[in-house]
């Protein structure tokens, strides 16, 4: 298993068209104020190596098989001045398969995900929603 932030390991064309992070920033409404939320989204990409390469003459069964999902870290900033932080992971958000050995492909890969940023940025801001209800029972238990 692979993880890396986008600037750190992924191709110069992903590095260029996210600013080096996925990040989703909103503000979640409560009965006891506004909370303004950042959501950093840090890719994690595993490797399967699967198959068998055949000796001279037949058809190797070798394949690659990746997934890449979301470790997401969240900062909220209440109204009260009180923060609230969290780290949650959403697995396999997108996944594909490439004939060979894993090795061989790993820049084709990232770069596979790099042209699929929209998804994982939609991905990031599905999980944003759904930590909403999280957020609010942490601000639920701090009025009381």
């Amino acid at each position: 298993m692979t993880i890396f932030p986008w600037v750190a390991l992924a191709s110069g064309a992903l590095a260029a068209s996210t600013g080096g992070v996925l990040s989703h920033q909103t503000r979640l409404d409560h009965h006891s104020g506004a909370a303004h939320t950042d959501y950093r989204g840090d890719i994690v990409v595993e490797h399967r190596q699967v198959g068998n390469p055949a000796p001279g003459g037949r058809q190797s069964t070798l394949s690659c098989r990746w997934t890449a999902g979301l470790v997401v870290n969240r900062q909220a900033r209440h109204a009260s001045g009180s923060t609230h932080s969290r780290s949650f992971e959403r697995a396999n958000v997108i996944e594909g398969s490439r004939p060979g050995w894993c090795d061989s492909h790993r820049s084709a890969i990232r770069q596979e995900i790099a042209r699929r940023h929209g998804e994982l940025r939609d991905h990031l801001v599905a999980t944003a929603q759904e930590d909403h209800a999280v957020l609010r029972a942490e601000l639920d238990r701090l009025q009381g």
